[in-house]
């Protein structure tokens, strides 16, 4: 994909801490919603701050988003279990 795509998906998950990734979100219907069981470089906001990231493949249906240890400090949650309100804008991958 050349363009990046506008996307406009939002939902709330609880933070997790015990795969693949130090902390990360689970993002439910994210095969049907992207097309794909890839990598996916995605940007949106997380609690309304910023962020970009990649969309991991989980090897189970859903892809898992890594929350960086800097996003967990500015939205002021990192403890397994915070909800945390996501916002997907647009794919870049």
């Amino acid at each position: 994909m050349s363009e990046p795509q506008a996307i406009d998906y939002t939902f709330t998950a609880p933070i997790e801490k015990d795969g693949s990734f130090p902390t990360y979100l689970t993002v439910t219907d994210s095969a049907e919603l992207l097309g794909t069981r890839k990598a996916v470089k995605v940007t949106g906001t997380m609690d309304g701050h910023e962020f970009a990231a990649t969309l991991m493949p989980s090897g189970e249906g859903p892809h898992w988003l890594p929350v960086r240890a800097a996003l967990c400090k500015a939205i002021g949650k990192g403890a397994a279990g915070d909800e945390v309100t996501v916002h997907l804008t647009r794919r870049l991958t």
